[in-house]
């Protein structure tokens, strides 16, 4: 299965969401969306990131972009997380790990030389015409947020 690249069409996602309901790309077309990948609710890296796009997620809607985080956690967990840290952004549940499957993010990680699978830290942002614009892959949380925003800025 190859990866995505920029100019393929985004997978098509309909996902459980905190709060209730459910996310789609779909609901958003027309408009730039931030999909970013994060392994974990409530871990020190993901915490950090999910702050830095509630943050500026008025920047991001003054620039048109929705911004949804998505990850293999439960509704539940995603509630607790957002009330905790008082985030803004919207979270999407994957737990069968279908999108993030279908992104390509599902892969062997390594940590104190123990291997195991799990989601890669990534980004993508999805043009108004559901096609990816551009890829993060990899990502370093520090400063991460501003560097998307201003991609989003350039579309």
């Amino acid at each position: 299965m190859a990866d995505l690249d920029v100019g393929d069409l985004a997978p098509q996602f309909d996902l459980p969401r905190d709060g209730g309901g459910s996310l789609s790309l779909a609901a958003s077309a027309g408009k730039p969306v931030v999909l970013y990948f994060y392994p974990q609710d409530d871990t020190t890296s993901c915490t950090q990131e999910a702050i830095s796009f509630s943050q500026l997620k008025p920047e991001f809607e003054k620039a048109g972009a929705v911004v949804i985080g998505l990850s293999p956690d439960n509704v539940k967990k995603h509630d607790k997380f957002k009330s905790k840290y008082n985030l803004t952004v919207d979270l999407a549940a994957d737990e069968e790990r279908k999108v993030i499957e279908a992104y390509h993010l599902w892969v062997e990680k390594s940590m104190y030389g123990r291997k195991y699978m799990g989601v890669e830290r990534a980004t993508f942002l999805i043009g108004r015409d559901g096609r990816i614009a551009r890829i993060w892959r990899k990502v370093r949380v520090k400063g991460h947020a501003e560097e998307v925003l201003e991609a989003v800025r350039a579309l």
